[in-house]
């Protein structure tokens, strides 16, 4: 059995907080979220309402002899950095840490984290190689309340950029990749001066209430 403290329990620290739990070892969560913790309680070693970038929070917990720290907070660039540097402060060995962008990642090597996840990065790659199989799309594990779409390009999107019809803004939607005939294209990570042909397909993900409100608009 091992000793983890998972810090942030956004949908990535409880489930990997209650996963390794499941599995046999030792977890202590930690959110300043009191909600978060309470829902956490009873699928962990221990749960904690604690401010991880406050520098005594971890002498306060005793937590130095842990085998892993696991940094899950991707929201605010400056917490996750400055929860690394009080571990590394009280001597953790071993600290991974969730980045949500690249300049996020590039900030947590610099300052010595060698183990960086990056799961929206991690998670859109496995979505492209199941996205070049159609049948597959149904299998895709979504958060809930978001989904993934086919959509054929709207009348009025064609012609169009994907900086131009600008979805992500408008609807909170993510085109992850266009299938089609289109000269030029990329199937995926496709970019913001792609344009959109007729016979083109786009794969959309996002809110459910975002592509429901895109697919209304673009039947008008």
């Amino acid at each position: 059995m091992k000793q983890f403290l998972i810090i942030g329990l956004g949908n990535f620290g409880f489930y990997l907080a209650t996963d390794l739990y499941r599995k046999g070892h030792d977890v202590m969560a930690i959110d300043k979220n009191p909600d978060l913790v309470q829902s956490i309680k009873d699928h962990v070693t221990q749960a904690v309402v604690a401010d991880a970038t406050d520098a005594d929070t971890f002498k306060a917990l005793g937590v130095t002899n842990v085998d892993t720290a696991v940094v899950g907070i991707g929201s605010v660039l400056g917490d996750s950095i400055l929860t690394v540097l009080n571990l590394q402060e009280i001597g953790i060995a071993h600290i991974v840490a969730k980045a949500i962008s690249d300049p996020h990642k590039k900030v947590l090597e610099k300052i010595g984290v060698k183990n960086i996840l990056f799961p929206e990065k991690d998670t859109a790659l496995s979505m492209a190689r199941k996205l070049d199989n159609p049948s597959l799309i149904d299998y895709l594990p979504l958060m809930e309340g978001y989904g993934i779409i086919e959509l054929a390009v709207p009348e009025k999107f064609v012609g169009k950029t994907l900086k131009q019809i600008d979805l992500t803004n408008k609807y909170g939607v993510q085109v992850v990749a266009i299938k089609g005939m289109g000269v030029g294209h990329t199937p995926f990570s496709p970019k913001a001066d792609d344009i959109l042909n007729r016979e083109d397909l786009l794969i959309l993900l996002g809110p459910e209430k975002g592509l429901d409100t895109l697919k209304t608009a673009t039947q008008k």
